[in-house]
């Protein structure tokens, strides 16, 4: 490889052609010449002009004429460019530089080698190719020129090789075709140059054109395809492949291709005839002139010129001549050397990241290299075709796709070298290694030369290969790879990771172009040397940064977690917790993980599971208890070992369990041989008791029997499964002794009590004997219970289930009747009223019994008379209706009954009764006597009781006497309630009557309403007049005088306001109108109204306290005297006060406030009042003179006074007010001497405009589909402008453009009472510019002026507003397939797709129909977006696996995206067309019954089918045979040997036609008297022919039987249909079965699967500082959840410093926004200092592209300053400060400086924001005070380096030049910046919280998940478990038996009859017996 340095040397090779003489080779290319020869024109001693003097006389031109010159690159010759001409150059004549060449011209070439062949020429020597086949790298060499083409291509990079091999078509020959950017015929020249290296080559023909060469950019993986290098292998390949080469090229932007030859024979040639060997011509032609192809030799070549048409630009490389055995080998080994050119270029064909075939493939690659190469053998045959891309096989495909986990690192070196590189893990999986193997390496096998251990075939890994190939600048060099490096090689100790695994890493190696290479690209020249320099750093790249760690370390480390989390081998599931185990060595005791269940080859092993054992001894049978692994885990685990704990089996014989290793299980052992065995042992266990009663007294089952009965003797044998008695347990070789255990159980109310225990010992004579019971005397029912038992432990279990038992259930009764017992009697009793007295009889056990017939009791009871009516016997005995007769001396009083019945041994018993008196039988009233007098207004007393027929005092619920008045209207009702007592007092209450002058007789009557049968009782009372006060007199009387005014009752006086009312008097009187006289005790209760105070000396006299008349001459007033005593009397009058004398103005205004300009409402009242307010009549007509009125700013013009007569008031109107100020004003009356003042507030006038308060930038910025931030506030105003509240006036808000649509909280508001109104917009949304909004008011019909508002509405780039769809509408869908991948793209209104969609709201909806362009039917599948994948785009959406449906037909697709809950978001409906699929198999739509024939002249029965349509279809059942015809050959199949039935034709097989892949098969008929065998079943088969031999079809097969005769042709007809019905059925319900079973399994995997996600998240939880045992529940989770989040939101509202300059740009296509949003600072010295700084730029908005920034530019008409970031030219630079150099420190700097761009921090857009900052700020530098500052430069400067910018965390700058001081230098305080300032990030831990809660997120939605999946596995589980299952099981196992049975009924027909054979029988058949039919069962509802 070439140093840049040393390329310079090239230059001295431009003096090599110089010559004395000068000339060119012109070609007349104008379009009217005619093809001749050049002409050539000597130039050495010519000027331009006179060359062109030349030219004219050459070519016979005008003066006139004109013309141009220029080479065949089609540039024109000027008077420069012609200085620079060469001798021997061509050029054209033309008549325009773009005309096209009307024929073709030869220009002349020499491609002499360059001395490079010289220096470098044993470099090919030492690194040739090492004896491999290197025809595939002879390709490559072609590749890379190609790739260098087209390395500037936007599009598709398009690479085509064509192996041409076709002899009739001029083959054999290779092609390489690209659509780079072609070659000029000077670039062509240099092409042909060898040795000429892209270094040094001259690409332009003049000097001053030179561009020189550019090293590229670095980009990943050095992939720059920047290949094309030495100027050797082009050549090279060319004529290793073949004998001669043409260079076909067109450059862009040129009209012109160059053709170039050359070829092996001719060099020959020239060498035979001494002409210069390396010279040519090159052919310049139009693009498809191929006249000078021989079209007989070379008929591709035509082709080839006829694609040039239409092509921009291009490079084809034509090679002719292949050597025969490079076409042996390209023809046979075309698969394995296209597998090598996609080895080599892997990286660039399929990006950084290779090819990873476990991903989906996406729509859009991250290459766009295509790579194709096509082989053409013969015309006849399809040419084979692979693209590169499509290559899955070769081997860094194989790397990439089998590795589980990648570690990246670097390596740089000295000169800019780099290496990249990553190493990849390939795991251990199951039971084999995945590190990839060559697949041709095995077929290949080692070479004899090669060590056998390199070509691994084991499963052992990497074995001894290399780890890692080798890639220079993106492209394989085979022949180099590096063995390993020191820190990645294998430890020679053991340590924390197993040796195997440094056998599982494979690694690449991608080297820049600092690296040489040997010019056929084949080995590295020094590459491991470089890497193994002490002075190469390695690094470690994470996530795309790199790391300085310890790469060793670093290297062990992920070696190690790949070891724990990849590999793989038996599967332990189902984690259940942590064992100790004291059966092993104390070191291995603990811990054991316990699961439930294993995965091991491709088996599931699962708890409870049956196993037996291999390799033990003795070999055990038993189900798993659980698996055991050593060490600490937690969840699904993969590991190489472990144990099983084993449960013997059967658990009755061996009840034990055992632990054996895992591997021991014997995995080729069946269930039914296991439970077999099972079985087989379980027979010889006790299975039953054998009961018998030797003295013949047996008890059944439910006996009855009297207390005190006898019980047994009793004799038990055990017996086994057999039948055989025994009386041992044969366990294990050894026997236990059994016994067995009698137990009698009384089951009382209170329980269960044992009366009986015994137990029983075998004896050989009389087996286990039991003798008789006698204690069985309490009632109830018992319980025998005899049980066997264990003889050495008394246990009634033997492994878990229970020894045989006999149970006995019988019941004990009462006895006969011997004594009684009475029973309580409900208290109390009451006299006369009948009760009933209950018996019990009992036995002598004290047991209840019947009472014996006949008896008759006997009743006695002191001083008291007892009878009853008889006896009622039951269950109790009871005497009824006993009535006790008599008088008793207290209420209640307890009584003894004695009850005697005689023929009893105890005959007598006594009772206590409580006896209280009977039911209300009659009143009485006391006194009794005559007539009573009572004073009226006094109660008048009367006592009443209650008896009963007894005469006793009774009581009752609800006894109540009631008492009325008669002889007088209104007297009153009295009751009193003697329920409790008895007896009461009545009219305790005074008598009311109205006033009575004389006595009055009443009449009282007495009864009780609710007992009537007790008789009413009357008395006579006497009411005489009351002396009470019952009158009240008010008089007036002066002193000393005898006039005397009295005052009547509601009198009405007038009298003077505020005046004295006096001398008033009062006299009381008594209801006989008798005057009382005025005693202290009654005066003492007069009350009057008008005053509290009373003076009692005063009123004893008579006298009234004075009354004080009101002030106010308004209204009546009420005054009253009354005397208050038992009763109330009033007496009451009214005084009306009357003005006093005028004394002042009183003034009224109906309205107070006026507007400016307005009049007054309403009129001004004026009057004169005296001192109390109270109008007076002073004023009249003439009053009007002597008002006057005054104010200020007040317009008297409109003033006017009148006077009112009918309210005797003056009126004042026209009161107006023009100028001055809004507020109160005074306005001042007088009249005469006296003198008011109003005040009036003055309004603001009649609203006039309406104006914005508070006016932002115009116009307004707002996104489309957003609001403004800040509301529309406008204001009403008058037109003087003052604010204006008239509520009224309504404004209101409309657009002035259709199309522009505003969400507002209203439309149109009234303003308030400040006369505003708010408007918030919400939502803006209409077509991208500037719209006008417009604001006015409504009062009334009149309208009001307000603002029009300018809004700008910029598009919003994440608002969606379609959807595309991208999908391969060319594949074909069949049935059952997959469909292809749907990619949904969210465009907005303006800009790239929306990244920030939700996958979860978008949904896939697929219905059967066409598309209707409506929403999609109720019944449309929705399917859930596929998860995006890690090389998929972040705007796209797939649908991926998703599965057509079964059923062919026309399906429609549309996309949906849910934006909310009610808005969604439609695609175009989308037709799709569902074909059947491969056609399978032949079968009718409906499948017939089992045909039955019979051997009959009658052809109806020998008729096998009447009409029978087949079909040709798919797997599902779809027609699939169209296009298909031929025909279908029927056939009648046997089993073995039997007799074949024919066809009524006679012959063996009948052929139908088959049109369409459709055939109707009608009137199959078997011949008459046909051979066969009757009642066997035969085969009816339909085998389909057609031409088409590589279709392959199913045959139908349809089973029918045979018969002799009709009578049994219709019994197994009948059998048949019945087998049939049995068939479908049994199929249902397996169907149903298997799919609940499926259903099962998918649950499992899922609780399984969020068990598995529950335990990942855990450790994470752990690492983040959670205690896993507080988070046992979703709930709890949340309540963490919502504590965290208000930690967020106490830190986010939290005072820092903020931003407060508006960004209306950002998140607009293109934009970042603001610089000043752009970086947040953390320091506040730092922030302020940094933000004067660039105060200029804060406000500068940063696009990504100019059109963004132009964008912006327009729509602020230039206002707005933008920063387009691909116009800035900017380096990542990582140089240190200017005091450090080379890693040391050139002075000790002061004040700890930094660069300033270094304490930015960049909250997203981190690798555009360096570019930004560092083209604004540059490489400043902030330090902390002004004088380190000084020093600082001081320092930078003395070691003569430049010094940057230097600003102080105190506010000031030292600028670049060192100026310093002055205003300009020094920051402001950060209030003054005005929010234009750096924000402050948010505190550290609030991303350690974010994460905490996403973390948390996470673990509560796999908790939920895991919750929900469990708890609908178990819902399933009991659904399988409950008894509608039960009894489906239990239908199929029935129908599958009869099922059975029908199918061996049929089979053993054949056997009950006889052969056919072609001649008649001579008698008829027997019919076969008739089965008895069954019911079939009916299938229960799914």
């Amino acid at each position: 490889m070439c140093d840049e340095t040393n390329m310079t040397e090239a230059g001295a090779e431009g003096d090599r052609g110089k010559k004395t003489s000068k000339s060119v080779c012109v070609y007349d290319c104008r379009p009217e010449s005619s093809a001749a020869p050049g002409r050539t024109i000597d130039i050495a001693n010519m000027d331009y002009n006179g060359f062109l003097q030349a030219l004219r006389q050459e070519f016979s031109l005008s003066t006139n004429e004109t013309f141009v010159i220029s080479t065949t690159d089609r540039k024109e010759i000027d008077e420069k460019l012609y200085k620079e001409l060469v001798d021997g150059k061509t050029l054209q004549l033309l008549k325009s530089v773009n005309q096209e060449l009307p024929m073709a011209i030869q220009e002349r070439i020499e491609y002499l080698p360059h001395y490079h062949t010289l220096v470098q020429c044993g470099m090919y020597e030492y690194y040739a190719s090492e004896g491999q086949k290197a025809l595939p790298y002879a390709f490559a060499e072609l590749i890379d020129n190609a790739l260098s083409a087209t390395g500037k291509n936007t599009g598709i990079r398009r690479i085509e090789i064509r192996l041409l091999f076709d002899e009739s078509q001029g083959g054999p020959a290779v092609v390489v075709i690209d659509n780079g950017c072609g070659m000029t015929s000077k670039q062509l020249n240099n092409w042909a140059v060898y040795r000429l290296s892209k270094f040094i080559r001259e690409n332009d023909t003049f000097q001053s054109e030179k561009p020189g060469y550019v090293r590229p950019s670095p980009v990943p993986r050095s992939l720059n395809s920047d290949i094309s290098y030495f100027g050797v292998g082009g050549k090279q390949a060319v004529f290793y492949i073949g004998q001669s080469v043409r260079m076909i090229s067109k450059p862009a932007g040129s009209p012109d291709v160059h053709e170039f030859f050359m070829s092996k024979d001719d060099f020959e040639r020239k060498e035979l005839k001494k002409e210069d060997i390396y010279s040519g011509f090159i052919r310049n032609r139009k693009p498809g002139d191929c006249s000078h192809v021989n079209v007989s030799n070379e008929q591709f070549l035509q082709s080839i010129v006829i694609e040039e048409d239409g092509k921009e630009s291009f490079t084809a490389v034509v090679i002719t001549g292949v050597q025969p055995e490079h076409v042996t080998y390209l023809k046979q080994y075309f698969t394995l050397w296209t597998r090598e050119l996609a080895h080599t270029y892997h990286y660039y064909i399929h990006g950084a990241d290779g090819k990873d075939t476990r991903k989906m493939r996406k729509t859009g690659h991250f290459s766009n290299i295509d790579i194709q190469i096509s082989l053409f053998e013969r015309s006849t045959r399809v040419p084979r075709v692979v693209n590169l891309r499509e290559v899955e096989n070769d081997m860094q495909t194989l790397y990439v796709s089998s590795s589980a986990s990648t570690f990246e690192f670097k390596a740089t070196g000295a000169r800019d070298s780099l290496v990249e590189g990553l190493i990849r893990y390939h795991p251990f999986l199951y039971d084999q290694e995945t590190y990839p193997v060559d697949p041709y390496a095995a077929s290949a096998g080692p070479s004899e030369d090669e060590d056998e251990d390199c070509v691994v075939l084991n499963p052992e890994g990497r074995g001894k290969r290399p780890i890692f190939e080798c890639f220079w600048n993106g492209r394989l060099i085979p022949y180099t790879s590096v063995s390993e490096f020191e820190w990645c090689k294998r430890p020679k100790k053991a340590g924390a990771v197993p040796f195997e695994c440094y056998n599982r890493i494979s690694g690449v190696l991608f080297a820049n172009d600092r690296f040489q290479v040997s010019t056929n690209k084949l080995t590295f020249m020094d590459l491991e040397l470089q890497l193994r320099d002490k002075e190469t750093i390695f690094t470690r790249v994470n996530n795309g940064q790199e790391q300085r760690v310890k790469i060793e370390r670093e290297f062990t480390n992920w070696l190690k977690e790949c070891h724990e989390r990849f590999d793989k081998q038996v599967m332990f599931q189902g984690f259940q917790g942590v064992m100790t185990r004291e059966d092993v060595p104390k070191r291995l005791q603990s811990p054991w993980a316990q699961f439930k269940a294993i995965k091991w080859d491709g088996k599931t092993y699962k708890k409870g599971q049956l196993v037996k054992s291999v390799k033990t001894q003795p070999i055990i049978f038993g189900s798993i208890v659980q698996f055991l692994l050593h060490g600490h885990v937690e969840g699904d685990v993969y590991a190489t070992g472990g144990h099983a704990q084993i449960a013997l089996e059967p658990k009755e014989l061996y009840d034990e369990q055992r632990i054996i290793p895992i591997f021991k299980i014997d995995r080729l052992a069946t269930d039914t041989a296991i439970k077999e065995h099972i079985d087989n042992e379980l027979t010889k266990l006790p299975d039953q008791l054998r009961v018998t009663w030797p003295e013949g007294n047996a008890w059944a089952e439910k006996d009855a029997r009297p207390a005190g009965t006898p019980m047994g003797p009793i004799k038990v044998e055990i017996l086994n499964k057999n039948g055989e008695s025994m009386s041992r347990l044969p366990v294990g070789g050894n026997s236990k002794k059994l016994k067995v255990e009698l137990k009698v159980i009384w089951h009382s109310p209170k329980g269960d009590v044992e009366t009986n225990t015994y137990t029983g010992v075998h004896s050989s004579k009389w087996e286990y004997w039991f003798k008789t019971m006698e204690n069985l005397s309490k009632l109830g029912m018992y319980t025998l219970h005899l049980q066997t038992i264990l003889n050495d432990n008394q246990s009634d279990e033997w492994a878990g289930k229970k020894l045989p038992n006999y149970t006995l259930n019988f019941s004990i009764k009462e006895g006969e009747a011997v004594s009684f017992k009475l029973s309580i009697v409900s208290s109390p009793v009451h006299v006369g009223v009948p009760f009933s007295i209950p018996l019990d009889f009992m036995d002598e056990f004290e047991y209840p019994t019947q009472p014996p017939c006949n008896i008759e009791p006997q009743l006695e009871c002191s001083s008291l008379k007892l009878s009853y009516e008889g006896i009622a016997f039951g269950t109790t005995s009871v005497i009824k209706n006993v009535r006790v007769m008599g008088k008793i001396s207290r209420q209640s009083k307890i009584y003894t009954v004695k009850v005697h019945i005689p023929g009893l041994k105890e005959n007598n018993q006594s009772l206590q009764i409580l006896l209280q008196p009977g039911p209300p039988h009659t009143l009485v009233v006391f006194p009794d006597e005559g007539v009573l007098s009572v004073e009226n207004r006094t109660p008048a007393i009367l006592k009443v009781e209650v008896h009963d027929e007894y005469q006793n005092i009774t009581t009752h619920p609800k006894l109540v006497v009631r008492c009325q008045l008669l002889g007088a209207p209104d007297l009153p009702t009295d009751v009193v309630d003697c329920s409790n007592t008895g007896s009461g007092l009545m009219l305790t209450k005074p008598i009311m009557l109205k006033t009575i002058n004389t006595e009055q007789i009443l009449t009282a009557k007495f009864n009780i309403p609710n007992h009537k049968t007790v008789a009413c009782v009357e008395r006579q009372l006497r009411i005489l007049p009351s002396t009470q006060i019952s009158r009240l007199e008010v008089y007036r009387q002066e002193e000393g005088s005898d006039d005397v005014m009295v005052l009547q009752n509601s009198e009405r006086i007038d009298w003077t306001a505020g005046d004295t009312l006096g001398n008033l008097r009062f006299r009381l009187y008594d209801e006989g109108n008798r005057l009382v006289p005025l005693l202290p005790k009654l005066t003492s209760k007069i009350k009057v109204n008008w005053t509290a105070m009373l003076n009692a000396e005063e009123l004893s006299q008579g006298k009234l306290p004075d009354l004080c008349v009101p002030s106010q001459a308004q209204r009546e007033h009420y005054y009253s005297v009354s005397f208050h005593d038992h009763h109330t009397v009033n007496m009451s009058f009214l005084i009306v006060p009357r003005p006093d004398e005028p004394e002042r103005l009183r003034v009224n205004l109906s309205v107070s406030s006026v507007k400016m300009g307005e009049i007054l409402s309403g009129n001004i009242h004026v009057e004169v009042i005296d001192q109390y307010g109270n109008k007076t009549d002073c004023l009249n007509a003439e009053s009007v003179k002597t008002l006057s009125v005054s104010a200020d700013d007040l317009d008297k013009e409109a003033l006017a006074v009148e006077w009112q007569a009918s309210t005797g008031k003056l009126i004042v109107c026209g009161v107006r007010y023009m100028k001055g100020s809004l507020g109160p004003k005074e306005l001042c009356f007088k009249y005469q001497d006296m003198k008011e003042c109003v005040r009036i507030e003055v309004t603001a006038g009649h609203p006039t405009k309406i104006i914005l308060l508070e006016k932002p930038e115009i116009p307004f910025q707002v996104m489309n589909g957003h609001g403004l931030d800040t509301p529309l506030v406008m204001q009403l105003c008058d037109k003087w402008g003052n604010p204006s509240p008239d509520q009224r006036v309504e404004i209101v808000m409309k657009t002035l453009y259709s199309e522009l649509k505003i969400k507002s909280s209203v439309t149109s508001q009234p303003v308030d009472s400040e006369g505003k109104a708010c408007f918030i917009l919400e939502s803006i949304s209409g077509p991208k510019g500037e719209h006008h909004l417009e604001f006015m008011g409504c009062f009334g019909r009149k309208g009001i002026p307000g603002p029009v508002i300018r809004l700008n509405v910029i598009p919003d780039p994440n608002k969606p507003v379609e959807l595309w769809i991208e999908y391969d509408s060319t594949a074909t869908l069949c049935a059952g397939d997959i469909f292809p991948v749907f990619t949904v793209v969210v465009m907005p209104e303006e800009g790239g797709p929306v990244r920030n969609i939700c996958p979860a709201n978008l949904s896939m909806l697929l219905w059967k129909g066409i598309a209707s362009g409506s929403s999609p039917p109720a019944a449309a599948s929705a399917l859930k977006c596929s998860k995006r994948k890690d090389t998929e785009k972040d705007e796209c959406f797939c649908f991926r696996d998703k599965q057509i449906p079964d059923l062919a037909g026309k399906y429609v697709v549309q996309f949906v995206l849910a934006l909310d809950k009610t808005k969604h978001l439609w695609s175009k409906q989308i037709e799709l067309n569902v074909v059947p699929n491969k056609a399978t198999k032949l079968a009718p739509e409906t499948p017939p019954s089992t045909p039955v024939v019979s051997n009959s002249n009658i052809r109806a029965n020998r008729t096998l089918v009447d009409s029978l349509n087949l079909k040709i279809m798919d797997q599902y059942d779809n027609a699939a045979g169209e296009g298909i015809d031929g025909k279908v050959v029927v056939t009648v199949k046997g089993t073995g040997d039997m007799v074949v039935p024919l066809f009524e034709n006679g012959e063996k097989s009948l052929s139908c036609s088959l049109t369409n892949g459709e055939t109707l098969i009608t009137n199959l008929v078997l011949l008459e008297n046909s051979p066969g065998q009757d009642g066997a079943e035969y085969i009816l088969q339909f085998h389909p022919e057609f031409q088409r031999t590589s279709v392959t079809i199913t045959p139908y097969s349809l089973p029918f039987r045979f018969c002799n005769d009709a009578e049994y042709q219709e019994v197994i007809s009948n059998l048949s249909k019945k087998k049939d019905r049995l068939s479908k059925t049994v199929l249902m319900y397996r169907d149903i079965f298997e799919t609940n079973e499926q259903l099962k399994a998918e649950l499992e995997c899922q609780v399984r699967d969020a068990s598995h996600k529950l335990n990942e998240l855990k450790p994470e939880l752990i690492k983040s500082g959670f205690d896993i045992s507080e988070l046992t529940s979703v709930s709890a989770i949340k309540d963490l959840i919502n504590v965290k989040k208000a930690i967020l939101i106490k830190m986010e509202n939290q005072p820092r410093r903020k931003c407060s300059i508006l960004d209306p740009f950002k998140g607009s296509t293109h934009v970042l926004g603001k610089v000043a949003h752009l970086a947040q600072v953390e320091d506040d010295d730092a922030a302020k200092v940094i933000s004067w700084h660039m105060l200029g730029d804060m406000d500068c908005v940063v696009t990504e592209t100019t059109s963004a920034a132009k964008k912006i530019y327009d729509d602020t008409q230039g206002r707005q300053q933008v920063l387009p970031l691909e116009t800035v030219s900017w380096r990542p630079n990582d140089r240190p400060l200017p005091h450090i150099r080379n890693g040391s420190s050139l002075f000790r700097p002061l004040g700890n400086p930094v660069f300033v761009k270094d304490l930015l921090i960049y909250p997203e857009h981190v690798e555009s924001c360096n570019k930004v900052f560092a083209t604004l700020l540059g490489d400043a530098i902030l330090i902390d005070d002004l004088d380190s500052a000084n020093h600082y430069r001081r320092g930078v400067v003395q070691n003569r380096m430049q010094c940057p910018t230097l600003l102080t965390r105190q506010g000031e700058r030292i600028r670049s030049n060192g100026k310093f001081g002055g205003l300009q230098n020094k920051a402001p305080p950060i209030e003054k910046l005005r929010g234009q300032v750096f924000g402050e990030p948010l505190p550290k831990e609030y991303n350690h919280t974010c994460l905490q809660i996403e973390l948390l997120q996470q673990y509560s939605g796999a908790m939920q998940k895991a919750s929900d999946v469990e708890s609908d596995y178990n819902n399933h589980f009991q659904y399988l478990q409950s008894p509608q299952m039960k009894q489906k099981r239990q239908d199929l196992k029935q129908q599958e038996e009869e099922l059975k049975e029908l199918e061996q009924t049929l089979a053993r027909t054949p056997e009950k009859r006889v052969k056919r054979s072609l001649e008649p029988e001579t008698s008829e058949p027997s019919v076969p017996p008739k089965r008895t039919r069954r019911k079939p069962c009916k299938l229960a509802d799914s």
